[in-house]
């Protein structure tokens, strides 16, 4: 596979994790058809592999999406701004802390543009457990499911 054909692929699973964070826009599928783009022109068992685990991941978390709660971003009383800085936050903290960091930067980034709004602490916290009851949970989750194969094509790029 060519350097041209892997930064395709890498901006089509970048517009799928930004899709995730965009209402209506199929985020998981577009990271599914990236991870199914590079399998198909470039046949190593690694990627196939790699493959096989994003369907089921992203299967899997198609079948248990009714039991988070529905995303209502507008109830939550944060600016939209938020919620957005938050996601890409996570995507970025994602490949800064692996695994870990998405969750610590999607909290973080909530609670940080929330205390600058609202001006103290306690009110911070507040907004941060009503976005996180609202819409945090379910766009944490389908975000940390397509990041997931993103970290696993990157680590069978650079390892295999």
């Amino acid at each position: 596979m060519s350097v041209w054909q892997l930064v395709a692929v890498a901006a089509v699973m970048l517009l799928g994790l930004v899709g995730v964070l965009v209402p209506g826009v199929p985020g998981q599928a577009i990271v599914w058809a990236a991870v199914l783009w590079w399998a198909l022109t470039d046949p190593a068992p690694v990627a196939w592999g790699v493959l096989i685990g994003t369907t089921c991941l992203l299967l899997l978390n198609q079948a248990l999406r009714a039991l988070l709660p529905a995303r209502r971003p507008k109830e939550s009383g944060a600016p939209r701004g938020t919620l957005m800085l938050a996601g890409l936050a996570s995507v970025a903290g994602f490949f800064v802390v692996p695994v870990i960091g998405a969750v610590l930067g999607y909290v973080g980034t909530v609670y940080g543009a929330e205390r600058l709004r609202l001006g103290s602490p306690g009110a911070g916290r507040a907004s941060v457990r009503s976005v996180m009851r609202t819409a945090g949970y379910s766009v944490l989750v389908d975000l940390f499911c397509c990041l997931l194969p993103v970290g696993a094509w990157l680590g069978a790029l650079i390892w295999a």
